[in-house]
């Protein structure tokens, strides 16, 4: 793909403001993903995850959080060209990224992510103006507890109350008969807005699947009195150095996926 080509289509554009999401599959190429597979099966190993679940002997609930301080490809993967280009896309210029995270699902044991929207979080007057990127580490189905979302219900307002299943999540009700599975092979990615009614399954199946999700803000609409606590990483409209400023260092997805993949010139 070139990097100066759209990542997105008008159609996905188009269905992102009307019905609050779109789906982009293989948004990632094969090395790409090849390389994410292999920096979270490292997590996997080294056992760097937290489990949220208060009740870890029935079900697992497992997270990364916060991503970039943990993997110089995740660092960097934001400021890949077409992970900038569809965000703006999206929300329009200038965009931030604010948070990076790992949900991992053990197989049989996996638990569900409750309905919940993002904005009971973060806010956000329109909620447009915010999107997660959920990308699809492994083969994402229902059975094995894929992303769902609930589409045309953004603009409304859903209370949202403590999920006695997890130490720190929030949860909603909804109707859930109105439910769009988004099923994914790896690579691909689900943007919805801030606030899209979101959940994941139980992973019922015999293999392990992870998920990773990136929120991203337009950055003229971050209140820093409910953003102090976010990151505030700068991706485009001449206000981002790739990295520089905020880390020390220039970021390069490409570089760091040739180093992932042990790749010599």
């Amino acid at each position: 793909m070139p990097e100066l080509c759209q990542p997105l289509s008008a159609k996905q554009v188009s269905e992102f403001a009307r019905r609050g999401f779109t789906v982009v599959p293989r948004f990632f190429i094969d090395r790409e993903i090849l390389a994410i597979q292999r920096e979270v099966a490292r997590w996997i190993d080294d056992e760097m995850f937290r489990d949220a679940s208060t009740k870890p002997d029935e079900k697992q609930n497992l997270q990364v959080i916060p991503l970039y301080s943990r993997s110089r490809l995740f660092k960097s993967l934001v400021f890949a060209p077409k992970v900038v280009r569809a965000v703006e896309q999206l929300l329009g210029k200038p965009v931030v990224k604010i948070l990076d995270q790992m949900f991992y699902k053990p197989p049989r044991s996996g638990m569900r992510t409750k309905w919940h929207t993002d904005n009971a979080y973060f806010g956000l007057a329109n909620p447009l103006k915010g999107t997660a990127m959920w990308i699809a580490i492994d083969d994402a189905n229902t059975a094995n507890g894929t992303l769902k979302v609930i589409p045309d219900a953004f603009r409304q307002n859903f209370p949202h109350e403590r999920d006695l299943d997890s130490d720190h999540h929030i949860r909603t009700h909804v109707d859930e008969s109105r439910a769009v599975h988004c099923e994914l092979a790896a690579g691909g990615v689900v943007f919805f807005c801030f606030g899209t009614p979101h959940a994941t399954g139980d992973n019922l199946s015999q293999s392990s699947r992870a998920g990773v999700g990136i929120h991203f803000v337009n950055a003229n609409h971050v209140d820093p009195r409910r953003f102090g606590k976010w990151e505030s990483v700068q991706l485009s409209d001449g206000h981002t150095t790739s990295g520089v400023a905020e880390y020390g260092e220039l970021c390069s997805f490409q570089d760091e996926i040739a180093n992932t993949l042990h790749e010599r010139p």
